[in-house]
């Protein structure tokens, strides 16, 4: 009975929690609870959103418990951390495949997306400046066009 609960378990995990146990990483209970929230996470949160999160399904799980999770997870290359100039980092699941980010500067909301226009270009910038693209990070920072359309801001 034990061994269909723990295959039922390992279906259920995460991204983040398969690709910590492909790095050998010891997942404790307060991490797996970690790797769980930031896999499940829709949004980009911060650490202390990671924690209020966490806290909710194990208060004991400290601030510095997910400090320390959300270190190792992005050393070991599992999330990538975004700074997107609001002063709090924040932290999504290592991308599968390339995206980049606007910003809604009034309610701090990030949504994610690709242009294949966008990303021609910039290949093309880098050529024509003697380069190869190799890697880039696309943030856009905006705020919502008014009612009556002004895109004029």
């Amino acid at each position: 009975m034990a061994d269909y609960a723990d295959k039922a378990e390992r279906r259920r995990a995460s991204a983040i929690e398969r690709a910590c146990r492909s790095r050998g990483l010891r997942m404790t209970g307060q991490r797996r609870v970690i790797a769980r929230i930031l896999g499940e996470a829709e949004d980009h949160p911060d650490v202390i959103e990671l924690h209020r999160r966490a806290a909710s399904i194990d208060s004991r799980i400290s601030l510095s418990t997910v400090y320390r999770t959300v270190k190792l997870l992005e050393t070991e290359g599992i999330i990538e951390r975004l700074d997107l100039r609001d002063g709090r980092a924040r932290y999504e699941r290592a991308p599968q495949e390339h995206h980049d980010h606007l910003v809604n500067l009034e309610t701090g909301d990030v949504i994610e997306f690709r242009s294949e226009e966008i990303e021609a270009l910039q290949a093309e910038i880098a050529r024509r400046l003697g380069f190869r693209l190799v890697s880039h990070r696309l943030e856009l920072y905006a705020v919502p066009l008014d009612e009556g359309g002004d895109e004029g801001r």
